[in-house]
């Protein structure tokens, strides 16, 4: 099978394993039934804006063309930062965009991917938050009103719990299981008086861990990056897939990071 089009983030589903879709020029095609399939991906040396579907010479903030990327308020150092959040200084690139998706309800979680790590997101993008980052394990912490809140709340919780995947570990077969609910628990009460300071918050103490369990049929002997555009075709048999990984034989991709660039891929046996 040979199929040319837009490369795009994995669409993945919560099952036991979690199931993992490519979707290529609006076609759905499932991977899990790919495992232990070689397969074979060229760079077309074309990248399309995933906003406005320009084409550009290099991707910004994983697939914008660079006049998007300096205009969309989803493409602001705040999206990174949001402890950063300025909208409520009036001065939010697009704050029609902001009300809708940062002056919202955000949690901040708890998960175990290389490590432990705390995170936020909205509610609405749980599990997939937790799955994109390769969490094997995500228990929800705290409720905020805002993204800014949240990104605040974050911020300090750094002196306690690192906010970093380590993307090297998280795809190794050694992260060990955490007590999420101790580490949540320990956690709350070393940063309670520093929370209660900033603001209010609702602690999620009822909230149960969830545990994430990844298609692979092996682990890679060797971690080595893969690069489409810097390497014009890449070949493997696909092992497995984590987060937004795919896991070959010949090392791994990040397929999320990969957005906008045009590309063929073949599948052989």
């Amino acid at each position: 099978m040979s199929l040319n089009g837009t490369l795009a983030k994995l669409k993945t589903t919560l099952a036991d394993p979690i199931q993992y879709s490519w979707i290529w020029e609006g076609v759905e095609h499932t991977l899990n039934d790919r495992l232990g399939q070689r397969i074979t991906l060229r760079y077309l040396e074309r990248i399309h804006c995933c906003h406005c579907g320009r084409e550009t010479a290099k991707s910004f903030g994983q697939g914008h063309c660079y006049p998007c990327f300096r205009r969309l308020a989803s493409c602001d150092l705040c999206i990174l930062k949001p402890e950063r959040c300025h909208f409520q200084l009036g001065s939010c690139r697009e704050p029609t965009w902001g009300e809708a998706n940062c002056m919202r309800p955000h949690l901040l979680y708890l998960a175990n991917t290389s490590g432990l790590k705390v995170g936020l997101t909205k509610p609405s993008q749980i599990p997939t938050r937790w799955i994109d980052q390769g969490a094997v394990q995500a228990i929800p912490f705290l409720a905020l009103a805002t993204r800014r809140d949240a990104g605040l709340m974050e911020d300090a919780l750094r002196s306690w719990v690192s906010d970093k995947t380590h993307w090297r570990k998280m795809l190794s077969a050694t992260v060990p299981d955490l007590d999420l609910a101790e580490c949540r628990m320990a956690l709350y009460e070393a940063s309670r008086e520093t929370l209660d300071r900033l603001g209010d918050h609702r602690y999620l103490s009822e909230e149960a861990a969830v545990s994430l369990n990844y298609p692979i049929l092996a682990w890679p002997k060797q971690i080595r990056s893969l690069a489409l555009g810097k390497m014009k075709k890449i070949e493997g048999t696909l092992l497995g897939v984590k987060g937004q990984y795919l896991i070959l034989d010949t090392g791994v991709l990040n397929i999320r990071g990969l957005t906008g660039y045009q590309a063929s891929l073949a599948w052989s046996f």
